[in-house]
């Protein structure tokens, strides 16, 4: 029998979550992604975490059009308005965690990992993320875009990953 280790995540992305999973433990909130380009790699985050089940209430991963439809009830009207990478779909898709959940807080998280699939408006490496908490104000909406440029699939999923769990942050501010 093979001494096999565990296959781990980046010791970043690690880091980063255990520091979610203890502020939101502390303060108290239950959190929830929805996940398009990430493929869930924000939840393995999360879930990597001993005790994360303390915080963490669920995660979505809606890569095609019909899943944000079905699971997130994020309008076909707003798919083709705008795209799946846009503000106006992580907006719904962080909306449809949270009004689909018992979490506090949710973050969502769409864009173009490449290698394929960029355009000149959508390029490779450009990702949208939005924040929704329950019981704030439905019209502030907390979004961001992000251009990472081309760092090839991993390197997008995973600086994708790292923003997103930075949105989970207490007081965490979109820069």
């Amino acid at each position: 029998m093979n001494d096999r280790r565990d296959v781990t995540l980046p010791a970043e992305l690690v880091e980063l979550a255990k520091r979610v999973v203890d502020a939101n433990r502390a303060a108290g909130r239950r959190v929830a992604v929805a996940e398009s380009c990430t493929g869930g790699l924000v939840a393995a985050a999360l879930t990597e975490i001993p005790g994360s089940s303390d915080v963490f209430e669920t995660g979505f991963v809606t890569y095609s059009n019909e899943a944000k439809m079905e699971l997130l009830d994020v309008s076909r009207d707003v798919l083709e308005t705008f795209g799946a990478v846009s503000v106006a779909v992580a907006w719904s898709m962080a909306q449809g965690a949270l009004e689909r959940t018992r979490a506090d807080i949710a973050v969502a998280v769409t864009g173009v990992a490449g290698p394929g699939g960029g355009t000149d408006k959508k390029p490779v490496g450009m990702v949208v993320f939005a924040r929704a908490r329950r019981g704030a104000d439905p019209d502030e909406v907390v979004a961001d875009e992000r251009q990472f440029g081309d760092l090839g699939r991993g390197g997008v999923r995973l600086q994708a990953a790292l923003c997103a769990l930075e949105l989970l942050l207490p007081g965490a501010l979109v820069p």
